[in-house]
């Protein structure tokens, strides 16, 4: 069945809601809602915050959304994957604009409505998703020149909104797009000379980051500078687009004996502390002294740090919890991703799951010293309205996926 118009979602709507659900996928959500209400709630005890109950009204939101887009054929999408497109990149720019875009922590990432503050890196995720997808589904790789010229638009489409994202600068956001994207070449079966190529690639770069940051480190040390207070003062000696606030979390990382232990060091070790104190049942609910005291910073700890507040007050078993959760939703991903019977299902399937991995594996890494910090939140667990949308989005393009896959004569 093919879509000419979006208009033809209104028919689809009508004739194709047969009640098949995937019961796993809002299943293993809504635990990871739970704990992120929770856990929210007691990282913000001891200063009386509220958050956790704007986190409700996001995830009521987020569910409505959920419910809509699985009620939606998938390949509906297929036919506004562009528009949808153009419609993300407007506040990309928008953001960037003096004036437009508001500045939080010295990064200029959210449109400022007053009550809600919107992170347009969000949109982005879920446009790249769908004009990688789209441009895939339309086009024919074979032959090398095929190849190239798919390779060739996809650089353009997907290197337009990680440029602007990188201008921000949003370096977590950025760092998630290519291994959705090269997941979706990989389903897509593309020739495995350019994956030997993109590692090669991908290893260069690694290269060069950390000639870079041992450039960064020599060049402070030498003219006797602090890596914490003289900010920015490396950026101007280095054709690296890297900020030095960036190199300071690499540092901290691979030698955080050179960085101030109370300075950018901080939050990693005190996640660290909170992680290996929970023991195996952890100290109990709001009773962990490490967000409670304020050690693990309260401005991190509700959200890019929250895993850490899960480790300290429920310990091994909260944390086996909380992965099991994620196993579910990954794993069943990719079950749908199997079960989808075109390729544009499995594009969107596999997509969306690599996707949520990255989030998982680097937020949970970054807590427990295993990578640097990059501020990735944890998908339904962390605080954050336009996280918690994009992820409830994201999510129902998978239940759509498994819905919808047997409409086809």
């Amino acid at each position: 069945m093919k879509l000419s118009s979006p208009l033809d979602t209104l028919s689809i709507f009508k004739t194709n809601t047969r009640g098949r659900w995937d019961l796993a996928n809002p299943l293993g959500i809504f635990g990871l809602s739970l704990f992120g209400v929770f856990f929210i709630y007691s990282a913000q005890l001891s200063v009386g915050g509220t958050n956790w109950i704007t986190q409700l009204v996001w995830l009521a939101l987020g569910a409505t959304l959920y419910l809509a887009v699985s009620l939606i054929d998938y390949r509906f999408w297929l036919s506004v994957a562009h528009w949808f497109y153009a419609l993300a990149m407007f506040p990309l720019v928008l953001v960037l604009i003096p004036g437009i875009g508001s500045e939080r922590y010295g990064a200029q990432r959210w449109l400022d409505f007053g009550f809600f503050g919107f992170q347009p890196s969000e949109t982005a995720k879920v446009a790249v998703l769908l004009i990688t997808a789209s441009l895939l589904v339309r086009s024919k790789i074979g032959t090398v020149t095929q190849s190239l010229e798919v390779l060739g638009k996809l650089a353009l489409a997907v290197g337009l909104p990680l440029v602007l994202i990188l201008l921000q600068p949003d370096l977590k956001s950025a760092i998630v797009l290519p291994p959705m994207v090269f997941s979706m070449l990989f389903v897509s079966k593309l020739s495995s000379r350019f994956f030997a190529g993109a590692l090669a690639a991908f290893l260069l770069i690694i290269s060069i980051v950390a000639w870079d940051t041992w450039r960064y480190a020599d060049f402070m040390e030498s003219n006797n500078h602090s890596y914490v207070h003289d900010k920015g003062i490396f950026e101007s000696h280095s054709w690296v687009p890297l900020h030095d606030y960036q190199r300071n979390r690499i540092i901290s990382f691979v030698a955080p004996d050179k960085i101030d232990p109370m300075g950018i060091g901080w939050n990693q070790r005190q996640s660290l502390i909170s992680v290996g104190s929970g023991g195996v049942t952890g100290k109990g609910w709001t009773e962990g002294t490490q967000a409670q005291l304020g050690y693990l910073p309260r401005s991190v700890a509700h959200n890019d740090f929250i895993f850490s507040v899960i480790a300290e007050e429920k310990g091994l078993l909260g944390n086996l919890t909380v992965l099991s959760l994620f196993g579910l939703v990954l794993f069943n991903g990719i079950r749908i991703a199997g079960l989808a019977r075109d390729r544009l299902g499995s594009l969107i399937a596999v997509g969306v799951t690599v996707l949520f991995t990255v989030h998982v594996f680097v937020n949970i890494a970054m807590t427990i010293g295993l990578v640097p910090i990059t501020g990735i939140p944890l998908p339904f667990i962390s605080y954050g309205g336009s996280f918690v949308l994009s992820c409830c989005l994201l999510q129902g393009l998978v239940q759509s996926v498994y819905r919808f896959r047997k409409d086809f004569t």
